[in-house]
């Protein structure tokens, strides 16, 4: 009888793909025909390079997704019999990037026809001198909905910003930490974005009193309970798929523990004696209260900008691993790429699969972006091709046979 186990193994291994063409000199006089024939050129991502779609797949992936420096990308590509110079991935990656800005410029007007938001920013370094910008200190902002995340670069981190990436027509609610340019954006002073403040960073603020005032423990620890109580019956709520009696009354519970709690918060406002510490961030939330319920009225938006925070984190890994960007290009770059990786990942789509495809097709196109663009955003794709490109991972089986 047969026995079967089974072992998973990887194997990677570079190699080169020859084309031979063969060209055919014509003998015959006959007039208007080509003195030579020959086969079509094969298509190439980036023309006149020897390196194939597959190994930019690769360096991009390395880069973007899994936050590799790029010497680290050629030392690992070295192992594996494939020894690259950096000024060749380099030059290669500021010919590719003008491929994906059309997409990243669709995934811009996407997001602005949305009308909830999650937005968040962290420094990124561009190690370029450009006139009236003092220092590397750069800024990527994060400015994401429920299909489509999308990344920008800027040197600033003013109100201007975000302003710039909602555009005159967006209306909704974006929820943000408590960061000052958010509140100072016309689109709020005019009423037509609203914030909704994150309970996280709210609750971080009594868990900093409690670290730093041991005798005011208990207080703290009083109110964090309070907050977790919100969460709780919020998240009970929203476990109800429909507005029926059970949702009402779970509601209902929630509206109750949020008047319970302003009630208390006004109440120890108003004792002279209060200690600073307990009344600065009682009046924090006092400030922020509004933004801070709007998920009352509005159940579809989240209680804490956790999300986003998550979603850029690959900015912050990247900055550690490889400390930014050298220059301007380099940036947009990696803010185009952070974007369409993450607005695939939403969609449940393998990154290396669509880009594969992407690439291929911009090769068709002459190595430049195929005039269709749009076929290719997340929610145009065919049931086909979004089924090719599942995130799941293709297997390959090979059986032998095991003689002891």
């Amino acid at each position: 009888y047969e026995e079967d186990s089974e072992i998973i193994e990887v194997e990677v291994k570079a190699y080169r793909h020859r084309i031979r063409r063969k060209r055919y000199l014509r003998t015959c006089s006959c007039p208007d025909l080509p003195t030579v024939v020959a086969a079509p050129v094969v298509p190439r991502v980036l023309p006149h390079s020897r390196l194939g779609i597959s190994v930019w797949v690769q360096i991009l992936l390395d880069k973007y997704n899994y936050c590799r420096a790029t010497h680290k990308q050629l030392e690992d590509l070295r192992s594996h019999g494939l020894d690259l110079a950096s000024g060749t991935v380099i030059g290669g990656l500021k010919r590719l990037a003008p491929l994906f800005a059309p997409v990243y410029v669709k995934l811009g007007e996407r997001s602005r026809q949305q009308g909830l938001w999650n937005a968040d920013e962290t420094r990124w370094p561009v190690f370029q001198v450009v006139a009236g910008k003092v220092g590397n200190r750069w800024y990527v902002w994060l400015f994401e909905s429920a299909d489509c995340a999308v990344f920008t670069l800027d040197k600033g981190r003013a109100h201007d910003v975000p302003e710039n990436h909602f555009g005159e027509k967006a209306r909704g609610i974006v929820v943000v930490d408590r960061y000052s340019a958010y509140k100072a954006m016309k689109h709020v002073k005019e009423g037509r974005l609203r914030l909704a403040f994150c309970w996280a960073h709210q609750r971080r603020d009594f868990l900093d009193v409690e670290k730093s005032w041991p005798k005011l423990s208990d207080w703290a620890v009083g109110w964090l309970g309070r907050i977790g109580e919100l969460y709780k019956l919020n998240e009970e709520r929203l476990q109800e798929k429909s507005k029926g009696r059970a949702f009402k009354q779970k509601d209902k519970r929630l509206r109750q523990a949020v008047e319970e709690m302003h009630k208390s918060m006004e109440a120890q406002l108003q004792e002279e004696d209060l200690h600073p510490a307990k009344r600065k961030v009682l009046q924090s939330m006092q400030e922020h209260w509004e933004g801070l319920t709007l998920f009352v009225d509005n159940p579809q938006v989240p209680m804490d900008n956790n999300a986003s925070e998550r979603t850029l984190r690959i900015a912050a890994l990247c900055r550690k691993n490889y400390y930014g960007s050298g220059c301007e290009w380099s940036g947009k770059l990696a803010v185009w790429m952070f974007s369409i990786v993450a607005t695939l990942k939403k969609h449940r789509l393998n990154p290396r699969k669509w880009l594969t495809a992407y690439l291929q097709a911009c090769a068709q196109a002459g190595g430049k972006a195929p005039e269709d663009v749009d076929k290719w955003l997340p929610w145009n794709l065919s049931a086909q091709q979004k089924k090719d490109m599942a995130q799941q991972a293709d297997e390959q089986e090979e059986t032998s046979d095991r003689q002891e």
